[in-house]
């Protein structure tokens, strides 16, 4: 019950699928032997591909060339996949010629420019830095970090002036990658990094449990702190026991990440470290940033001394007038413990605080517009500026409240607004229809779609629609719905700004079979439609990368259990079935929302994560149920329920159904269990 996508294994369409997937390609693409009739060709295609995809995954060298000059033979209309699969597959021996042969040969597609990323890697790989400063500004898209560091450790060479950009992007580096380290170590060469810019990189990388982009920050620092980083990241209590210490700077900012380290896996010994000892012979800014570090984790743990972890991080700085800034994730769990804090009566001065403290990118997040929101009004209560406070907290509230999301239709609620759904746009012309069907990259992207190749062609769509106005989003968007490709169709138009079309946005596919399921056995179809959303988007054949299958995204042993609890026959190739999806997905998702006493967030949290999970979350204070979803200590699981209770409100009123708020849903209060309820059903998988 993962929302994250593989293509299913590839299957044999029906002719008559084919031939409508690949009739809006072009004439001039598809030209083939005429004797031939379209369902023929298509089938010919379709096996040239498959096959050159799955040699490709095989590394198999002499099948993909074999198969390249088939397509060409062929004339196949997506030749230049396999053409790219086959010079993918051997990056690390093209010569210079040979790349631009085949950029010349599918100028202008999505291809062409996915190959020339693979070859900027290859450059940099290389340390060609004439090919790469020559290639790099054709790359269109330009969305790979590590070729922007080396464009950027090109620019430096070359006598440019990039510290801030540089640092910027070597920063934002998620992982350790060649590019980014050649950046890192040629600006510091060059006198441009400052070791406070590598501490901090270490600790965004101590931070996002990163070891090797740590262990590649320290060796900037010096020989000496790569050996220790190493040992940090593999014991840092042993080298918190035997090795740390604080004679120098460099020595205490060592000290100060093996505690952060600790902390990631046992906060309560970090935080025993730093009482007994540390905080007392630190510098102030690293006392302060050892304790924050221990907040967040025990923040991330929903620990009730959270909040007073984050308050005594605060305390500490004084001892040196400086201050380590905290990142953006751990300011959020700093807001998310002051929520929690007091018994779920909420520090709503620390709420501010931290928010205030967020990047400006951060702080328009949506999540803190409205908590910033939320304390300026409970901070108007007793303050001599309560009006202006209050008048602000509305100002905020008003920013976010006609954005389609969870806490857009929150704060609305908060307003008093009636929920309202965007007015229908104006119908697509003509020539508005005409014009995305006859766009070969999105014809290429469907025909993928068609035969099995979801990835490329997501891919393949997603380039296609890069820079489209509002207009041109809305025709793409409803090609992919007449198609009935549900993903593309709902991700092009949440792409749009000033047009919405809901019924792109939220569509309801299936709609007798969805709610007959749904009612059957007495669940909101407005629910069920919201979840299916965001497990698959209705694709059919969903598989995620952990083996959930199907319109509901069921686990092969969930839907197992489920058949045998609802006494439904069944075997494993049934998950694949439509129906017995849907009936299997909805007696599951009633098993546990009977499990969580009807709370469709704790359902929703229990059906992404496991019902275990929201049973241990609900513990401790009794809190707003929103407080509680944004506490979900899983990322993916905190927006899962957002959107699922959020997809599931527009749907209610899509469909003319109750519960069409967001707090009708939420609920207002969860927190533990009565204690006369039933006991919860364990052996729900």
């Amino acid at each position: 019950m993962n929302p994250v996508y593989e293509p299913a294994a590839p299957r044999r369409p029906v002719a008559a699928r084919l031939a409508r997937a690949l009739a809006p390609l072009s004439l001039a693409i598809l030209v083939t032997a005429a004797a031939l009739p379209r369902a023929a060709v298509a089938q010919g295609f379709e096996t040239t591909v498959v096959d050159a995809r799955d040699a490709f995954r095989r590394h198999d060298r002499v099948r993909l060339a074999t198969l390249k000059a088939q397509a060409a033979a062929e004339r196949n209309p997506l030749a230049m996949w396999v053409d790219y699969w086959e010079l993918t597959n051997r990056i690390n021996e093209v010569q210079p010629p040979e790349f631009a042969a085949f950029a010349q040969r599918w100028s202008g597609t999505y291809v062409e420019d996915r190959l020339r990323n693979d070859w900027l890697l290859e450059l940099v790989r290389r340390r060609d830095r004439a090919a790469f400063a020559a290639e790099y500004p054709r790359f269109r898209m330009n969305d790979d970090r590590e070729v922007t560091c080396f464009a950027l450790a090109n620019d430096q060479l070359s006598g440019k002036d990039v510290r801030e950009a540089g640092l910027a992007a070597w920063l934002a580096q998620k992982d350790a990658d060649d590019g980014c380290a050649f950046l890192a170590a040629t600006l510091a060469e060059a006198k441009q990094l400052a070791p406070a810019d590598i501490w901090k990189k270490l600790r965004a990388s101590i931070e996002a449990g990163k070891p090797r982009a740590a262990r590649q920050a320290a060796g900037l620092i010096s020989d000496v702190a790569a050996t220790a980083m190493a040992e940090i990241v593999d014991s840092p209590a042993r080298y918190l026991a035997k090795k740390a210490g604080t004679a120098t700077r460099a020595d205490a900012e060592l000290t100060a990440l093996a505690l952060a380290r600790l902390a990631a896996t046992d906060s309560e010994s970090a935080a025993a470290f730093l009482a007994d000892r540390w905080e007392r012979v630190l510098p102030g800014d690293l006392a302060s940033y050892a304790w924050a570090s221990v907040a967040r984790q025990s923040a991330i743990k929903l620990q009730p001394d959270a909040s007073d972890q984050f308050l005594r991080a605060g305390r500490v700085i004084g001892k040196s007038g400086r201050e380590t800034d905290l990142s953006d994730d751990a300011l959020a769990w700093k807001v998310r413990a002051a929520l929690r804090a007091d018994n779920g009566r909420a520090r709503w001065q620390q709420v501010v605080q931290a928010i205030n403290a967020m990047s400006p990118a951060e702080q328009k997040e949506a999540a803190w517009v409205y908590w910033k929101a939320r304390g300026l009004q409970a901070l108007a209560r007793d303050s001599q500026e309560g009006e202006s406070l209050l008048a602000s907290g509305r100002e905020l509230l008003a920013g976010i409240a006609a954005q389609l999301s969870f806490y857009g239709a929150l704060a609305a609620e908060d307003l008093g607004q009636a929920q309202s759904l965007p007015a229908k746009p104006a119908p697509l012309t003509a020539a508005e229809r005409d014009a995305a069907a006859s766009d070969p990259g999105l014809a290429r992207a469907l025909t993928l779609v068609a035969i099995g190749l979801r990835s490329e062609g997501v891919r393949e769509w997603n380039y296609s629609i890069r820079g489209l106005g509002d207009r041109e989003l809305l025709a793409a968007a409803q090609l992919a719905c007449d198609r009935e490709v549900w993903d593309r169709c709902i991700n092009t138009s949440d792409r749009t700004r000033a047009e919405v079309d809901v019924d792109q946005r939220f569509p309801t596919p299936l709609r007798k079979d969805v709610a007959a399921r749904a009612r059957e056995i007495g669940l909101d179809p407005a629910f069920v439609y919201g979840l299916i959303r965001q497990e698959s988007r209705f694709i059919l054949d969903a598989r995620s990368g952990v083996g959930a299958a199907g319109l509901m995204q069921l686990m092969p042993a969930t839907a197992k259990w489920t058949a045998k609890k609802i006494g439904l026959p069944y075997t494993p190739a049934l998950i694949a079935d439509r129906d017995t999806n849907l009936r299997l997905g909805n007696a599951y998702l009633k098993l546990v929302l009977d499990d969580v006493g009807g709370s469709q967030a704790m359902a929703a949290a229990a059906y992404n994560a496991g019902p275990g999970r929201p049973r241990k979350w609900r513990e401790g204070p009794v809190l707003d149920a929103a407080v509680w979803v944004e506490n979900i200590p899983f990322p993916e699981t905190r927006d899962y329920v957002k959107k699922v209770l959020s997809n599931s409100s527009y749907y209610a009123a899509l469909l003319g159904g109750r519960g069409t708020t967001i707090r009708s849903r939420l609920g207002r209060t969860i927190g533990p269990p009565d204690p006369n309820a039933p006991p919860p059903e364990k052996d729900l998988p």
